[in-house]
């Protein structure tokens, strides 16, 4: 068991579904029952900043009827109107920030964001800290569309 308790995602236990490569799904041991795929970064920079943990998260809230939805752990606040930049590949995404996350405003452009997810190979994250530090984050996407996927089926309600 895991515990994500400073995450955006869920301030529950959690269980481990299963790792793809770079990415794994997890749900939440309680309710509301939450599933998302997660990631943390293969590089940070600059290296000699002292962050908290960070994750990339897309989330399923079916109690809610939220598929998909995308957060951004940063380690760090933000300052009042901060933006991060998400890149991958030639697709470049604007989120807004609240405390230490990083979140997307518009439902279509998550749906963007996702399907260049699974479609990648890389992502960076740029984010401004409160303190005014700039930093790079370097994500794999290796194994994000199945851990996409496996999170998505754990949360989807059987048919029939």
């Amino acid at each position: 068991m895991v515990a994500f308790s400073a995450t955006p995602v869920v301030a529950q236990e959690v269980k481990l579904l299963q790792k793809f490569n770079d990415w794994a799904a997890y749900v939440s041991q309680g309710s509301p029952k939450v599933c998302f795929a997660v990631s943390q970064p293969r590089k940070s920079l600059p290296r000699n900043v002292r962050r908290g943990p960070i994750y990339f998260y897309t989330s399923d809230y079916p109690s809610d009827k939220i598929a998909g939805e995308i957060s951004v752990k940063m380690g760090y606040p933000f300052p009042p109107g901060g933006k991060v930049t998400v890149t991958i590949g030639s697709d470049s995404f604007e989120l807004f920030t609240k405390d230490e996350g990083a979140f997307v405003e518009k439902p279509e452009d998550e749906a963007k964001l996702v399907e260049a997810l699974k479609a990648g190979s890389a992502m960076t994250i740029k984010g401004r800290s409160a303190r005014g530090t700039n930093t790079t984050d370097e994500y794999s996407l290796s194994g994000t569309s199945s851990a996409i996927e496996r999170a998505a089926k754990e949360c989807t309600p059987e048919a029939g």
